[in-house]
């Protein structure tokens, strides 16, 4: 039986690449978003997908509802790709606190709590996976990019303490 990933923000352009290329190679593949309608996906006829819309991945219950969708639909789970995020551009001196706010919701949040409700899961498969995909801003910030740089770097940290925290859990974390 084919391994099953779940990809946190499938149905944005990033997130669909992901899954096809998962799928591709003969996965089965879950594609969790907050939208409601998943843009066009190409039809991969080696592989199952689950669209599952209308997820708040900031809110853990909601979370878990999706991961348990993904778990009762395929009977397992082997791989989380948190892809979910996003970007906004702002000076600090013109800008708002809303948007650092923001950035950490839409960055750092939905990883962690992503991760949160798949680690259940995760904890069953043979060999278990995260990966939080982050942005090179993480490392070195441009002009108008602080608060995303700096929840950039959150979603670093938080996949260097997940490593660190299962690493004898048969989980890797990347």
């Amino acid at each position: 039986m084919s391994k099953v990933v779940a990809i946190s923000g499938g149905f944005g352009c990033l997130g669909i690449a992901v899954g096809e290329a998962f799928a591709a190679n003969g996965w089965r593949v879950a594609l969790i978003d907050q939208a409601s309608v998943p843009r066009p996906l190409a039809d991969t006829a080696r592989s199952e997908k689950l669209l599952i819309g209308a997820v708040d991945l900031t809110d853990l219950h909601m979370a878990n509802c999706a991961m348990q969708q993904v778990q009762q639909h395929f009977q397992g789970l082997d791989a989380l790709i948190n892809v979910a995020g996003g970007f906004r551009w702002e000076t600090i001196e013109g800008g708002d606190l809303a948007t650092w706010d923001l950035m950490y919701q839409m960055n750092v949040r939905t990883a962690a709590t992503a991760s949160m409700a798949a680690l259940t899961h995760l904890k069953k498969a043979e060999a278990g996976r995260i990966i939080n995909i982050a942005a090179g801003a993480a490392s070195k910030a441009s002009l108008g990019m602080g608060a995303y740089a700096a929840a950039k770097s959150g979603v670093m940290r938080l996949t260097e303490a997940l490593a660190e925290e299962l690493k004898d859990q048969r989980i890797t974390v990347n």
